[in-house]
């Protein structure tokens, strides 16, 4: 047997490359370039027709959470860019329980409901279809009420002292 060392095929050295992504990490980064903008601001249009939350004076011995934004890049199944993504998150681990919450539930699938599903469409032959609902977390309810800060980059010119009550369901961090 013939190594590599004795045949003098080295593996090739591999360097470290390091660029910068691109990417932002704070909302103050993001509104510096055209591009980060227009997705904070399509998020944050998607968030008003909804009904999101109502702008309120920021009531007494209260919780107001803050929030921030959360930046990715969409890319084609090619690895070429698609778009640029902007999340507005409630940081909801600032939350108290007990005071600011009382119970809480999320409806998830679990793994062996849908190998059952997905048996029964594949014996009985029917098609089946992937769907993705814009926005789905807006269709939910709160049973308590939480108060957010004004998402950064968006505040209320008339209103700066003002909080944002929420309405619907909302994202956390």
């Amino acid at each position: 047997m013939v190594t590599r060392t004795q045949t003098g095929k080295l593996k090739p050295r591999q360097f470290l490359a390091a660029a910068p992504t691109g990417i932002p990490t704070t909302a103050a980064q993001a509104l510096k370039s055209p591009l980060w903008r227009a997705a904070m601001t399509t998020e944050f249009e998607a968030l008003i027709p909804n009904h999101t939350w109502d702008l309120v004076p920021p009531p007494p011995d209260c919780n107001i959470l803050t929030n921030r934004w959360v930046f990715a890049e969409k890319t084609n199944p090619d690895g070429s860019l698609e778009r640029q993504k902007a999340r507005l998150v409630a940081r909801g681990f600032q939350q108290i329980p007990g005071q600011d919450f009382g119970q809480t539930f999320s409806p998830v699938l679990k793994p062996a409901t849908l190998r059952l599903l997905l048996g029964i469409a594949v014996s009985n032959s029917w098609p089946l279809h992937q769907i993705d609902i814009s926005n789905a977390f807006l269709h939910g309810t709160l049973q308590d009420e939480v108060y957010m800060q004004q998402p950064i980059g968006f505040v209320d010119p008339d209103r700066p002292d003002h909080v944002c009550c929420m309405q619907g369901s909302r994202r956390r961090a």
